[in-house]
């Protein structure tokens, strides 16, 4: 089992998959399959395993378990996840997260989950219109999402989060309009709004490859301004491309749960804490500047230590590899200084802050100015970033295109 090194810290971050969908949806490429037999009950064992064997080098500040769909789990393989991760020290996170689908909440796994400490719900919504769920073939109803939201707030959970997906083939201005409107009427702490993706292996990149629908860019761009406008209005900040979240809660009383407190001064620029929203993912945010994370579940990522590693995607060979006593890891590689920091630098352009140039050299050892001197240059030149004061960041246009202006930033040459 890891110890942590002397003189460093626990890893203070923690992702868990679980690869368990009741039906795959048209655009996921993400690893899931559907539950059968004894496989979910033999995953919960091998889960635990994995989480014992990491325990001795995890203290975690944020806890996201993400899928799949983590709600599949039953009360009873639930319960035998979290007391395993109790006893083993790993439930005191400041913010522990678990994706829900709306068809599978109830009011007993909410009350389970909360007793245990889970403070924070990301909701798969997707859409509030009733055509589009099909089409991208959720499980769930319009009626199921405000129910399920009802159900969360009776069960005490204060910070709240709706996935909602935009560029939908079909969907027109006036249907994203309606989502908005009915999305942010809920009161929810946190939106996080991605376009649709055409993944290869997905029913959707094969639909738009035989010609059943054409790609709108002018609409997506279109969308997004009107995301962007709609949620500000409504009292959201976006910190990250996809990612808008309150200061206060909706009724403008004040933070309904206390911010997480910075993990051991990481999340901090200087000697000052990152200016985020009062319920910003912190999860997701220590992703982006470049945190060590441990992952546990079959196709689970995690960053330790300069080691970047990769479980496999196989849920049966997951499991046998775990029955063994040993991590079920597909692969894993040390990544040279200037290949990390190329990834840093790309990954914290996708905040709306960007990088202080301070803290990019704090966190790689490397000054962007002089690495990428000439590829912040182009962007600046084209109206996609700028520089306000000691750092360089996307503009509003440039954040829409941030994963082609990120891409410049990489050192491939240097993995």
């Amino acid at each position: 089992m890891p110890a942590t090194p002397a003189g460093a810290e626990p890893v203070r971050s923690l992702y868990v998959h679980v690869p368990f969908c009741a039906h795959k949806c048209e655009y996921c490429a993400f690893y899931s399959a559907p539950p059968s037999g004894d496989v979910v009950n033999r995953y919960v064992a091998a889960l635990v395993r994995e989480l014992e064997l990491i325990a001795p080098d995890c203290r975690p500040n944020t806890i996201f378990f993400g899928g799949g769909t983590p709600s599949l789990l039953t009360l009873k393989q639930w319960e035998t996840v979290l007391l395993a991760m109790e006893r083993l020290g790993l439930t005191r996170a400041g913010e522990w997260t678990v994706e829900c689908n709306p068809a599978t909440v109830s009011a007993d796994k909410a009350k389970l989950l909360r007793d245990f400490g889970v403070n924070r719900i990301s909701m798969g919504v997707q859409s509030l219109d009733e055509q589009l769920l099909e089409r991208l073939g959720r499980i769930h109803t319009r009626d199921q999402v405000f129910r399920s939201f009802d159900t969360l707030r009776a069960a005490g959970f204060e910070n709240l989060n709706l996935d909602l997906m935009f560029a939908i083939p079909g969907q027109t201005m006036a249907l994203w309009q309606r989502t908005l409107d009915e999305a942010l009427a809920l009161g929810s702490e946190h939106l996080s709004c991605y376009e649709v993706i055409y993944e290869e292996d997905t029913p959707l990149f094969a639909q738009l490859n035989a010609g059943e629908f054409d790609v709108d860019e002018d609409l997506a761009c279109d969308l997004y301004d009107a995301l962007i406008d709609r949620s500000s209005a409504a009292g959201f900040r976006q910190y990250e491309i996809a990612n808008f979240a309150r200061d206060r809660r909706s009724n403008g009383q004040g933070p309904m749960t206390k911010a997480p407190e910075p993990q051991a001064g990481e999340l901090v620029i200087g000697n000052g804490p990152l200016d985020l929203p009062t319920f910003a993912c912190r999860h997701n945010v220590g992703y982006w500047r470049g945190l060590d994370s441990y992952g546990c579940g079959p196709s689970a990522s995690e960053y330790v230590r300069g080691l970047r590693a990769k479980n496999w995607s196989n849920t049966t060979l997951y499991c046998e590899q775990l029955e063994k006593g040993r991590r079920a890891k597909e692969m894993a590689e040390a990544l040279p200084p200037l290949g990390r920091a190329g990834e840093l630098a790309a990954f914290g352009l996708r905040m709306n802050r960007g990088w202080g140039f301070a803290e990019f050299t704090v966190r790689t050892g490397f000054d962007l100015r002089a690495g990428w001197q000439s590829e912040m240059g182009d962007l600046i030149r084209c109206g996609w970033a700028a520089v306000t004061g000691d750092r360089f960041h996307l503009t509003r246009a440039g954040l829409r295109f941030a994963d082609s202006a990120a891409e410049r930033f990489l050192r491939p040459e240097a993995l």
